[in-house]
């Protein structure tokens, strides 16, 4: 841990605030200005879908501008989408509510990048520890984001609305914490210089295929029982405070873990903590049709916080060994990309499915994506497993 690493950290810890925040008010108040109950968590898929058009281009403004022009131009923009999503909700206008999360995702598909951007600022020996301990920032974001959705719902006449005037502040907090960090001094592609493989290159590496698929499909899952978990405990009758307890415990299942999560991957390898974290995510699914009280929808969440960690964190760091330093902003955007794409699909899914059919139908639909998982982890250990067959002398 150095100085730069902690601030690092601190503007992770700023970017889970303004997602758990957003988690926690954007399917209810989607629910209370959408023109059909379906459409609650639009606002939701906004976020993600804005993150997955967001993803090349920001991948050719880090190559370009480097790591810190990048990053604050992110929270710059984080910082406009809350204005105009304060707007939104004070007007009573759904669709720039959904257009308010559009652009944010662009804030959100920078900040996804803080987790690659830490072990840029330690010596390469200590890169799963770096990379485990920014997403570790994300705790402070589990107390502050439930607890700042519940402090500034009634600041203003309409509700809801001040949690996105605070997300401003947070916003430009993670500005002036960023103009901290020092990155390593970037060199802009020089003509001519060796562009490395192209993507479709780097994507056929079997390890590359795994590391996407957990990260995008782990990431789909959590995604999904998350979005709906607010809607869900409002049809089971239970209090808003009670929610945001839950989502608590949700980022703090998701972050705590970080602590500890690069030095298992370096002790036992990515795979193996992969695996922990899809059998996980069958626990919470399990845990979640036991039933529909307060400490059943808190303890799966947890677990699928958990699980989503040993997921993620072990997939990106997957990811950082199929790939050359010329070549991190593609399969980074890459990667990234999928992960956004899948989340469109859930947050719109996860509406539709709990509104309509209800919680256990989501959860028992969560088993296929959690099954190609852990089908993907074990034919990627069974094939490094396999000893390459040695060449013969012609």
């Amino acid at each position: 841990m150095n100085r730069h690493l902690l601030l690092l950290a601190v503007c992770q810890a700023l970017f889970l605030t303004n997602n758990v925040t957003f988690i926690a008010i954007n399917g209810l108040v989607g629910l209370k200005l959408a023109p059909l109950g379906w459409m609650a968590t639009l606002p939701v898929m906004g976020y993600v879908v804005g993150g997955a058009l967001a993803t090349a281009p920001v991948a050719r403004l880090q190559a370009r501008l480097g790591r810190k022009r990048s990053f604050q131009i992110g929270l710059l923009i984080a910082a406009l989408s809350a204005a105009v999503g304060a707007l939104a909700v004070m007007t009573a206008n759904f669709w720039l509510l959904v257009g308010a999360t559009v652009a944010a995702g662009f804030y959100s598909a920078n900040a996804s990048l803080y987790r690659f951007a830490g072990p840029e600022l330690v010596a390469p020996a200590f890169k799963e520890k770096a990379l485990s301990l920014v997403m570790a920032g994300g705790v402070a974001g589990a107390f502050i984001g439930p607890n700042l959705a519940s402090a500034t719902r009634s600041w203003l006449p309409v509700e809801f609305a001040g949690a996105y005037v605070a997300l401003i502040g947070v916003a430009l907090l993670g500005l002036v914490v960023l103009s901290f960090i020092r990155f390593p001094a970037h060199q802009p592609p020089l003509p001519g210089a060796p562009a490395g493989r192209p993507l479709a290159e780097i994507a056929r590496q079997p390890t590359f295929v795994v590391a996407v698929a957990a990260g995008a499909l782990g990431y789909g899952v959590m995604n999904l029982l998350m979005a709906a978990t607010p809607l869900a405990m409002q049809q089971c009758g239970l209090p808003f405070d009670d929610a945001a307890l839950v989502l608590e415990w949700h980022v703090l299942g998701m972050f705590v873990p970080a602590f500890f999560t690069g030095h298992l991957i370096k002790r036992f390898g990515a795979l193996p903590i992969m695996g922990i974290g899809a059998l996980l995510n069958f626990a919470c699914v399990a845990v979640a049709l036991s039933g529909v009280e307060l400490t059943q929808f808190l303890v799966a969440l947890f677990v699928l916080g958990v699980g989503w960690n040993f997921l993620y964190t072990g997939g990106s760091t997957l990811l950082t060994s199929t790939y050359r330093p010329e070549e991190k902003t593609r399969a980074q955007g890459a990667m990234d990309f999928c992960v956004f794409s899948t989340m469109a699909l859930t947050s719109f899914a996860s509406g539709a499915l709990v509104t309509t059919q209800g919680w256990t139908w989501l959860n028992l639909g969560s088993l296929l994506p959690i099954t190609l998982v852990s089908g993907a982890l074990l034919w990627l250990a069974l094939l490094q497993r396999t000893p390459t067959p040695a060449k013969t002398a012609g």
